[in-house]
């Protein structure tokens, strides 16, 4: 019978990056991932990251209110989409193109 992997932590993060949130694991393309629910605060929605093992430096399973602090004061934010809006250039003289190509 296997057990459920279910705890709040803090998570530390090779590159002496940390997260604080409820750790399951998760199956995700054949293997298994740390997920990490961070909960929403004042001002931040709630958001989930996922971890490959090799990513991970410890976890340390801390009271759910201690873990909720620390999101607070750890500020990690969900990754937002984003992109350049280019602007639109005039083609040179003579290279003039049909809708068609």
């Amino acid at each position: 019978m296997s057990e459920t992997f279910e705890i709040w932590a803090i998570v530390e993060l090779f590159g002496h990056a940390q997260i604080a949130g409820r750790v399951t694991e998760q199956p995700i393309a054949g293997g298994t991932f740390l997920r990490v629910d961070v909960p929403g605060t004042g001002g931040q929605e709630p958001f989930t990251r996922f971890y490959g093992a090799s990513a991970i430096y410890s976890i340390t399973p801390v009271a759910e209110e201690v873990a909720r602090r620390a999101v607070n004061v750890l500020e990690k934010r969900p990754i937002t989409v984003w992109g350049v809006v280019l602007p639109e250039r005039e083609l040179p003289a003579g290279d003039e193109r049909s809708e068609d190509n």
